[in-house]
């Protein structure tokens, strides 16, 4: 990037070695090629008129997945949003963006960790959400390896009471 020279790829080895491809069919970088991996291509319109008109709660809000999908899920327009969080400060600064992006956007941030149990099993019953991202997760497994308790309580004990609320309260969906 700093010679700002273009980025190019080549065909695979095994294409140019058996002739099905040759040198000269270098081509741009696009995301894609990073992936290792064929793309997930989403029915939006689906997914919008599953969220428009409901309450979304997404756990982990405050995270770089949950706050991109909280987000994300404006354009959906849902009745109500509500952000759910163990991290004040995250938590803060995006309840701050929406204020200020969103003025007119109906959610709720919530201080709270998905391992408290009472505090969740207080939640679901006042907010009712009918759709749940759970995005409260410890999601960097080198540092994970070594702390096994916190992943074990964070990711599976939080992941167990978020969805036995979601059950017990009726909730149409969990992602």
């Amino acid at each position: 990037e700093q010679t700002n020279k273009p980025f190019r790829t080549i065909p695979h080895v095994q294409s140019l070695l058996n002739g099905q491809a040759a040198l000269s069919q270098l081509r741009p970088v696009c995301i894609d090629d990073l992936l290792g991996r064929d793309p997930v291509t989403l029915n939006w319109l689906a997914i919008r008129r599953g969220l428009a008109k409901r309450v979304v709660l997404v756990t982990g809000a405050g995270g770089s997945i949950g706050s991109e999908l909280c987000r994300q899920l404006v354009s959906a327009e849902p009745t109500r949003l509500i952000m759910v969080d163990h991290s004040e400060f995250n938590l803060y600064q995006l309840e701050r963006e929406f204020v200020a992006r969103y003025p007119d956007f109906e959610f709720s941030a919530q201080l709270l960790d998905v391992t408290d149990r009472a505090g969740v099993e207080a939640l679901f019953p006042r907010e009712r959400p009918q759709t749940i991202f759970h995005a409260a997760a410890y999601k960097h497994v080198p540092l994970l390896q070594d702390q096994v308790r916190g992943a074990v309580r964070n990711n599976v004990l939080g992941t167990q009471i978020v969805t036995d609320c979601a059950d017990r309260f009726g909730s149409e969906r969990f992602v």
